[in-house]
């Protein structure tokens, strides 16, 4: 009985860790469902509409029976917040996060997010949410850590070292990998870039909302309606073949599915939690746990071919 206490006591004082451990898994398999689809041939702007719209689906009826007692009055001010946040950090990141998906593999575009930790802090230290003091040894460990972050974003944009192992049977594998081109490394680099930036933005910006509109379930599912509003206005302008829009019973739906009830609809309830109880910063470190899974996955399901960089592997 003491073993059993003294469990749920750990588990309860570390729950933001494990709630973050839990998200990386969720955001592994969004890398893998999602390039499935874009691979099957679904445009991004349209596949980001239909997530949005289910995430939305999702969350309404939750937000509406766990909140609706709670008196958070939502002012003009709090209403013009969360659409520029649902507009930048949610509908611009997400289209160029899977605009840049096209150039680049699963484990590249995680890879990728690596750049986050490193854009929270420097804009969490400039709004000064976050304390830096280089003349101690924490505050140098932060800024040694953001230059080693920031050279890797560097290294694997434009450098990619010999394969980890022969391809054997790369005929076999051939229809399940794609060779890129390195212009189409960089263009896909650059907008993950992007993708990244407007991601920093979104979960500094939700410590400053979150104040103001404590309700979080309310909260996520208003910035998920806003930005399918604003996805499916922009998927029209830009795609209008009807038979794009089309479904069936395939990968694509799946993707769909998965990346709008529970990577949209979980995850960004449960990031939105943790921002409130441990900050942005803490929030965006556990990014390379994702890298690690993705990697592994990616060349399991896609034969993507690992490759070695001065310190260790990428693809």
């Amino acid at each position: 009985m003491m073993a059993l206490q003294y469990f749920l006591a750990v588990m309860e004082k570390h729950k933001p860790c494990i709630v973050m451990v839990i998200i990386q898994f969720i955001y592994t398999g969004m890398s893998l469902f999602s390039k499935a689809a874009i691979a099957e041939g679904m445009k991004p702007s349209i596949f980001v509409a239909y997530r949005q719209a289910l995430a939305t689906l999702a969350l309404a009826p939750f937000a509406i029976f766990f909140e609706s007692q709670k008196s958070h009055p939502l002012s003009l001010n709090v209403l013009c917040k969360l659409f520029l946040v649902s507009l930048c950090g949610v509908t611009l990141c997400l289209n160029l996060y899977y605009a840049g998906m096209n150039y680049t593999s699963a484990t590249f575009a995680t890879a990728m997010t690596n750049n986050i930790p490193i854009m929270v802090f420097i804009m969490a230290v400039c709004l000064r949410i976050e304390s830096l003091s280089i003349t101690q040894w924490h505050g140098m460990a932060k800024v040694l850590g953001a230059v080693i972050c920031l050279s890797g974003a560097m290294v694997i944009t434009f450098y990619k070292g010999p394969a980890l192992y022969s391809e054997h049977g790369k005929e076999a594998s051939h229809n399940s990998s794609r060779t890129y081109t390195k212009e189409e490394w960089i263009k896909g680099s650059l907008l993950m870039l992007g993708s990244n930036l407007t991601w920093a933005i979104w979960l500094i910006m939700q410590a400053s909302i979150l104040k103001q509109y404590p309700a979080k379930l309310r909260l996520t599912t208003l910035q998920c309606c806003f930005s399918c509003v604003i996805s499916t206005a922009y998927s029209a302008a830009v795609e209008r073949n009807i038979s794009s829009w089309k479904l069936g019973w395939d990968i694509n739906l799946l993707s769909v599915a998965y990346c709008g009830i529970v990577v949209t609809g979980l995850s960004y309830w449960l990031q939105v939690w943790v921002v409130d109880k441990r900050g942005p910063v803490f929030t965006s470190i556990f990014s390379p746990i994702a890298l690690l899974l993705t990697a592994i996955f990616s060349a399991m399901i896609f034969k993507e071919t690992l490759h070695w960089v001065f310190w260790g592997l990428f693809f």
